[in-house]
């Protein structure tokens, strides 16, 4: 599938863009990225896990998020891999306020907190396809060629949950995905002290 047409979804689904200026403070700081998109990955993983344990009457939800650990620790092998081939040394980094930040508001009683918990899932997913496919013409032709690779995987689990909190929630989620496309954007708009893989743009 071509590019555009796997990200017009996505796009359409965030509210904006990641501003230019992250993908120049990524540039600017190539080992931070690596090693902070390898905690994402193994946060991905993680997170799926976590949904695997506290869900066990959800077969869809089992099955689904199964795969989608295995694919993101697979994903975090190769970023390692990716480090050690350029002797980046894979240091203990403190998280980015976004994941954080998106949990803000997020409902606490069942089965609203699954859907939030999968809207969420879905905006981390879209954001992180999004970002790879805007840092990727910058990149040298091994990094460009690995984060090309990553889109379609990401895509694909964006609309998987999405499509999962759909499945799950006994109400229409619009209303949630505005508020939680309003909370991102801003997250991603305002700036930040750290650069992070998913941080905003790092003020001056």
């Amino acid at each position: 599938m071509p590019t555009d047409k796997l990200l017009d979804p996505i796009k359409s689904f965030l509210q904006g863009e990641t501003p230019q200026r992250w993908v120049e403070n990524a540039l600017a700081n190539p080992e931070l990225m690596l090693i902070d998109h390898a905690n994402c990955e193994k946060k991905a993983a993680s997170t799926a896990i976590n949904l695997i344990y506290r869900y066990v009457d959800k077969y869809d939800l089992l099955k689904k998020m199964s795969k989608l650990a295995r694919e993101e620790l697979r994903h975090f092998e190769q970023v390692i891999a990716i480090m050690k081939k350029r002797n980046i040394e894979y240091v203990q980094l403190t998280a980015a306020r976004y994941a954080a930040g998106m949990r803000k508001g997020m409902r606490t009683h069942e089965p609203e907190k699954l859907i939030d918990t999968l809207i969420i899932g879905a905006f981390i997913e879209a954001r992180s396809c999004e970002r790879f496919a805007k840092l990727a013409p910058y990149l040298d032709e091994e990094l460009a060629s690995f984060y090309e690779s990553l889109l379609k995987s990401e895509a694909r689990h964006f609309e998987e949950y999405l499509a999962l909190a759909r499945k799950y929630s006994p109400d229409p989620i619009d209303d949630r995905v505005e508020y939680y496309a309003n909370l991102e954007q801003s997250l991603v708009d305002e700036p930040d002290q750290e650069f992070r893989f998913h941080s905003g743009p790092i003020s001056d």
